[in-house]
């Protein structure tokens, strides 16, 4: 899990302007919730649990990303940043999409304060057909070894709008077309 790190920008004045932008986007929520028509409601039913033989304490572990079908991408609730290894970061040839410079230090790596890369902005697609959903998020790129190629954390989850269970192993989140949703894989999982 990554506890500390450039959330709201790389700098002080970054991140006050964030702070500043997060309390009007708040009251504009608020106000657009007390409008809304009809807000989907996601929910989980017995029907859609698919891993029988799963103890209910893998990790949530999906396949997606930037065009690419990237494997043991770790869901993690409790993660700040979302993260993009280098070594998947250089399997994915991507030296023509410019990394931005970053200086900010992340925390929580195991005993590690770890110096990012850089920064890059990639489309990440979830769910098929007309619910599926693209949004650009920004990853940062660090040298560290792990056993995934992404960490996809909370700011994700909020931008996507997800509800994840871990007792399902599935991710929905709302669509112009109705719930999307992504089934995570118990194998994939234990191989990662």
């Amino acid at each position: 899990m990554v506890t500390r790190g450039p959330v709201g920008g790389d700098s002080h004045h970054a991140r006050k302007a964030e702070v500043r932008k997060a309390y009007n986007e708040t009251i504009k929520e608020v106000l657009d919730v007390e409008t809304a028509e009809d807000t989907p409601i996601i929910q989980f039913g017995r029907a859609e649990h698919s891993a029988p033989k799963s103890s209910h304490n893998d990790a949530l572990v999906i396949t997606v990303l930037a065009n690419y079908e990237v494997g043991c991408i770790f869901i993690d609730s409790g993660s700040f940043a979302d993260i993009l290894f280098g070594d998947a970061y250089d399997q994915m040839q991507l030296g023509d999409v410019p990394l931005e410079e970053i200086n900010t230090s992340l925390y929580g790596f195991p005993g590690e304060v770890v110096h990012p890369r850089g920064l890059i902005s990639l489309p990440l697609t979830l769910g098929t057909g007309r619910t599926r959903r693209t949004c650009i998020l920004k990853f940062l790129v660090v040298d560290v070894p792990s056993a995934y190629n992404v960490i996809l954390g909370r700011s994700t989850l909020n931008t996507f709008q997800a509800v994840i269970s871990m007792y399902h192993m599935k991710i929905k989140f709302p669509t112009p077309g109705g719930i999307g949703e992504v089934q995570g894989d118990p194998l994939q999982s234990r191989r990662c």
